[in-house]
């Protein structure tokens, strides 16, 4: 989801669960359901009016879609707000506010019509102003919004922070209902990432007499999709957020209940008690605590799910650092000489049962043709566990600068973290002799706003939980100079150059060759450490109807009902 989100820049992937590259059983087979979920849709009044109740963790900004780059903001963000596509359980892109989507012959100019009626929750109209001003208004890097870089690629944007740029010369209104975008080099995946959240619109209600997003639409935003927050004051800091049905939305995403309610634990174990206590005070946990790995299935015997999930989980240590520079030799032999010291298919067995798979690129191998390229890269090696190689090229980077300090990883203790970190600090104690350890942090917002700030004294837990499915996705947030998750400050000219060949790239094969080159460029300096890909494992009440797990983890929550 986003560190990004959802960003998965650091993501706030609740603790455990792992990817293997197969569906895992449990009591719902590989299905992204269970037996008892497929019991037809319920449509009984009290069904359809419930409210359902889910966990999360308090945003680390105010809701506005453009800035928000983190799972616990995402998952509301995605629920108040419609784009132009959504993603259905699969990972298929399907057109919810437009119409249609189009490309011109090279990719450069895409013209979008939107279905006509579509209303705020405000009753305001969705027209192609509200998309091109909020498009403008979030990347515009005067507004500090976390997913500008997200508009880079439209024909006017500006990285400078010296010559701010109000409005993009390549968004143009055609009419109410129809726009188009003109790029400033081809993007055959341009219709994808229009699933992300940050190019939904915004009404003219968000907006103060100074062109602003205003403070109180931050706190309640009205959105123009399937929920609405249930009053003005429905956000409880740090406690949680209730949201209730919105008759104004009329697209695929419908609910079927009355509500969703969020709870924002501290406590991955208080929540799975709260779900084990079937009496609506959690109805569904979208990830299970590394504490009940052994349980849950029994637990929960016909209502779990264990499946892929588009979450790649890695630990970044940041280029700030004094004996850690990646564009230096002395920087890059120790960020090996870590990667090669953790044993990444012990961590992954012992601590989570092999719901996790280590780690072989910077991606997920829920994407299409990874089992060509992702596994198969030149120069993964140094994912391998290879003591006596990490000693060696320890003692190198010795000879160069002599390192005594003590190195750390940085968690949220909310999100169960502790007992991997602990594991490879040990590993990195051990192998390499020097002093590691974990660093909590008791709530993931505290962690991302130090990382903004960079403020981190070592490496911090990092990870990213897509927000649409394919490569750039994983990549251009958490390493590009201007990426909104890129709290490591990695810059590579290779890996810049090298993105953007991808995209200009004419065929999938000519595109997927540069990802390549660029997934290189990432092995040799680590900006991150990759360790592992997660399975989503979740659990809900039995009482719960139609519930299904999408591609990215998410539960599909406008579906269920209770």
């Amino acid at each position: 989801m986003k560190t990004n989100r959802k960003a998965l820049a650091a993501l706030s992937i609740f603790a455990a669960g792992s990817l293997a590259l197969t569906a895992c059983g449990g009591g719902s087979g590989d299905s992204g359901s269970s037996s008892s979920s497929q019991g037809g849709t319920d449509s009984s009044a009290a069904a359809t009016s419930a409210i359902i109740t889910t966990n999360g963790t308090e945003p680390q900004n105010p809701l506005i879609p453009t800035n928000t780059t983190e799972v616990g903001g995402g998952k509301i963000i995605d629920l108040v707000f419609a784009g132009l596509v959504a993603f259905d359980a699969k990972g298929e892109p399907q057109l919810d506010a437009a119409e249609s989507i189009e490309p011109n012959a090279d990719n450069t100019v895409w013209t979008i019509k939107l279905k006509a009626g579509q209303k705020f929750s405000d009753g305001s109209a969705v027209t192609s102003d509200s998309f091109i001003d909020a498009w403008n208004y979030g990347a515009n890097i005067a507004n500090a919004q976390g997913s500008s870089s997200f508009f880079e690629n439209i024909k006017g944007y500006s990285a400078d922070a010296k010559k701010p740029v109000e409005k993009l010369s390549g968004l143009k209104k055609v009419s109410d209902t129809e726009f188009t975008v003109d790029l400033s080099q081809p993007e055959t995946n341009f219709k994808l990432r229009l699933g992300y959240s940050a190019f939904v619109p915004l009404p003219k209600a968000a907006y103060g007499s100074d062109g602003k997003i205003t403070k109180a639409f931050g706190e309640a935003p009205i959105g123009n999709g399937p929920y609405k927050l249930a009053s003005d004051t429905a956000w409880t800091h740090n406690e949680g957020i209730k949201l209730v049905k919105s008759d104004s939305y009329d697209g695929i995403r419908k609910a079927q209940n009355g509500g969703i309610t969020i709870t924002f634990y501290t406590s991955q174990d208080s929540a799975y008690a709260a779900v084990q206590s079937k009496n609506g005070t959690l109805d569904i946990l979208d990830q299970v605590p590394p504490a009940s790995f052994a349980t849950y299935e029994s637990d929960f015997a016909d209502s779990n799910v264990n499946q892929p999930a588009a979450i790649f989980q890695s630990f970044t240590i940041p280029q700030y650092l004094d004996h850690f520079k990646s564009d230096t030799e002395e920087g890059q032999l120790r960020r090996q000489a870590i990667s090669l010291s953790i044993d990444r298919a012990t961590i992954t067995d012992k601590i989570f049962s092999n719901t996790r798979t280590p780690a072989k690129d910077f991606t997920s191998p829920v994407l299409s043709g990874w089992d060509t390229w992702g596994k198969n890269l030149a120069g993964n090696e140094v994912l391998n566990f290879d003591v006596t190689k990490a000693k060696e090229l320890w003692a190198q980077a010795d000879a160069i600068s002599k390192y005594d300090g003590d190195f750390t990883i940085a968690y949220n203790s909310d999100g169960g973290h502790k007992e991997w970190v602990d594991a490879v600090t040990g590993m990195i104690s051990q192998n390499l002799g020097i002093k590691a350890e974990g660093k909590a942090y008791p709530a993931f917002k505290g962690l991302l706003d130090d990382e903004k700030n960079n403020k981190m004294t070592g490496a911090f837990r990092s990870g990213w939980q897509a927000d649409y499915p394919a490569i750039d996705n994983f990549l251009t947030p958490l390493y590009s100079k201007t990426g909104g998750s890129n709290y490591g400050r990695y810059d590579s000219a290779a890996f810049a150059e090298g993105m953007k060949a991808a995209a200009a790239a004419k065929t999938p094969e000519l595109a997927q060759a540069e990802y390549d080159k660029v997934q290189q460029t990432l092995l040799k300096d680590l900006p991150a450490i990759p360790l592992w890909y997660s399975n989503v494992q979740s659990v809900w009440d039995p009482a719960l109807k139609n519930v299904q797990i999408g591609w990215n983890s998410v539960p599909l929550y406008y579906a269920i009902t209770k």
